[in-house]
């Protein structure tokens, strides 16, 4: 009975400590903006420091950015213009 009972003590702490254990890994996922260092070229040009903004992984990132700027360039832009 003892052996019984130690046994299934066993049992459910692995399944807790696998169940707790993901076996995927974990996305690596930078959030916002990164810094580009100036460098020099190969051929001697030196290339300014700047920040690459973070890209959208939605798949209708780009669609909304299209209507985004058609409507600053239809509606916004002829507001600000009236008086």
């Amino acid at each position: 009975m003892c052996k019984l009972i130690r046994a299934i003590i066993i049992l459910l702490i692995l399944t807790l400590f696998f169940s707790s254990c993901d076996l995927q890994p974990i996305k690596e996922r930078k959030s916002g903006s990164v810094y580009v260092k100036p460098t020099v070229t190969r051929t001697g040009t030196f290339r300014k420091g700047y920040v690459r903004k973070s890209v959208s992984t939605d798949k209708n990132a780009v669609k909304k950015q299209g209507k985004s700027r058609y409507y600053y360039n239809t509606r916004v832009k002829n507001k600000t213009n009236k008086n």
